[in-house]
């Protein structure tokens, strides 16, 4: 059986190309060449990209049987493993001067004390990995979700010792979602710290089944949906309310929701009998939207005018998913959105991303 390093050195012996869809020879070529700095109404403008990817060996193999399950079947994986100069070029070529690197999350399902290790280790390899470049990089912290006790201690030097800005989880854990009292620990300390929450879904995994055949399902419909169904029990359990100072970034420019939020503002007038009577929200649902915060993972100038009528300018920053080759030009639909100010397309770009995670713009 070919193991995951093996098939990782393989490709990069072999020239094997992780390229995305529909780019020619020409195009790719094109698409590589540097296009950084990037400016907006003549001034130079810092982009930030809060949704990026890394992987590390060491943390995978702490999977035992399962490590071989851990890695996506996408382009990209072996740009995973940073080579740093490498990811600078690829950065350049996408116009991004700054990446918030996460790891989605792939040991919730594991005992206490793997689980520990694993993310013991890698907060210590991302925080390495920043203070290399800490032009270039900053980093969500990895938790222990399914021990929110531990998961606390883990935020708390992951902010105050490791210097990482917030920390990435799931949309929910082992089937339970975030608005269950048990997980209100950390986000009670979340708060304090004034971390980002970045939520990253992995897909829907009850509807395995119907995700089935082609168009890869599990991912073009699991993930936007599971962001939608994280964000929805924190609007309407009332989380959002008791922790009003939580700073929550959503993937995928927050699944479904923003397209369709106020179906959310008529569910309880309509079917009272499915709403609990004991939770009274602040405001209507759909102005929650509005203390969140959402990547522009949409892919297209409309896209983007959309998510900023529906959820705020203010609200939304850049995101790639890279080095899933999802988007190769992340910054020109936010250029290309005529309904955007120049203040408001500096702000996307990286204005915002800096103002909350603390970063010197340049």
């Amino acid at each position: 059986m070919t193991t995951r390093r093996s098939f990782l050195k393989g490709a990069a012996a072999t020239g094997i190309a992780f390229c995305s869809c529909g780019l020619g020879d020409e195009a790719r070529a094109q698409s590589k060449a540097p296009r950084l700095p990037v400016k907006v109404g003549g001034k130079r403008v810092l982009t930030v990209d809060v949704h990026a990817h890394c992987y590390f060996h060491e943390a995978i193999d702490l999977m035992g049987d399962a490590a071989d399950k851990v890695l996506p079947p996408v382009k990209g994986v072996p740009e995973h493993f940073i080579v740093i100069e490498q990811r600078l070029k690829e950065m350049d070529a996408m116009a991004i001067d700054m990446e918030i690197l996460s790891i989605n999350p792939f040991w919730y399902g594991k005992d206490r004390d793997t689980a520990a290790d694993i993310v013991k280790l890698q907060n210590e390899k991302l925080a390495e990995l920043c203070a290399s470049r800490p032009d270039r990089f900053g980093a969500f912290a990895s938790l222990t979700l399914q021990f929110p006790e531990l998961a606390v201690q883990q935020l708390e030097t992951a902010i105050r010792k490791q210097g990482l800005r917030g920390a990435a989880i799931g949309a929910s854990v082992l089937g339970e979602d975030f608005s269950d009292p048990k997980f209100h620990p950390v986000w009670v300390r979340a708060e304090e710290l004034g971390a980002v929450l970045f939520i990253h879904p992995q897909s829907t995994p009850e509807l395995a089944k119907r995700f089935k055949g082609n168009g890869w399902l599990s991912n073009t419909i699991g993930n936007p949906l599971d962001t939608t169904i994280a964000l929805q029990h924190l609007i309407f359990e009332g989380t959002l309310d008791r922790f009003p100072g939580l700073k929550i970034l959503a993937a995928h420019g927050g699944g479904f929701l923003p397209s369709y939020a106020a179906r959310g503002d008529h569910a309880c007038f309509v079917s009272p009998q499915n709403c609990n009577a004991t939770i009274t929200l602040k405001k209507k649902p759909s102005e929650y939207l509005n203390q969140l915060y959402f990547d522009a993972m949409v892919f297209t100038a409309e896209g983007l005018r959309h998510l900023v009528a529906q959820v705020g300018a203010s609200q939304i920053m850049l995101g790639t998913d890279h080095p899933i080759p999802w988007e190769d030009h992340p910054v020109d639909h936010v250029l290309a959105t005529a309904t955007l100010s120049d203040r408001q397309k500096a702000a996307i770009l990286g204005g915002t991303a800096a103002h909350l995670f603390g970063i010197k713009e340049a």
